[in-house]
């Protein structure tokens, strides 16, 4: 059973996230598209949910739906993660109910701390 989703289609980004899960002890899930990641989320138990906003499926779209279907907000920890220029999109995503949303540096910076808040 995943304690992490992720929604990260560069492939390279990924294999990273993929080793700092594997070497904090975190269970990864992934998923292409927005799509998968809610049917992943769906099915998953997983606490902490991880969304590329660059992806180019689905993402922010995935962010709206989620949090529409839990009303209030979504139960689990959900951090998107983008360019530090594009303060639009990351705008669009806080208004769509994401409480964490950070530069993709930031996000690399902390992501073994990140990831072991999905053990928390």
């Amino acid at each position: 059973m995943a304690d992490a989703i992720a929604l990260i289609d560069d492939l390279f980004f990924l294999a990273k996230v993929h080793e700092t899960a594997k070497h904090t002890g975190v269970i990864l899930e992934t998923a292409a598209t927005g799509e998968q990641l809610l049917k992943a989320a769906a099915g998953s138990p997983a606490a902490l949910i991880l969304v590329d906003l660059n992806a180019k499926q689905g993402a922010l779209d995935a962010i709206e739906r989620m949090y529409a279907a839990n009303g209030q907000g979504s139960p689990r920890r959900v951090i998107a993660f983008l360019s530090h220029v594009q303060t639009d999109l990351a705008e669009r995503a806080r208004r769509a109910g994401c409480q964490d949303v950070m530069p993709r540096s930031k996000f690399t910076q902390n992501l073994a701390e990140i990831l072991r808040g999905a053990k928390s």
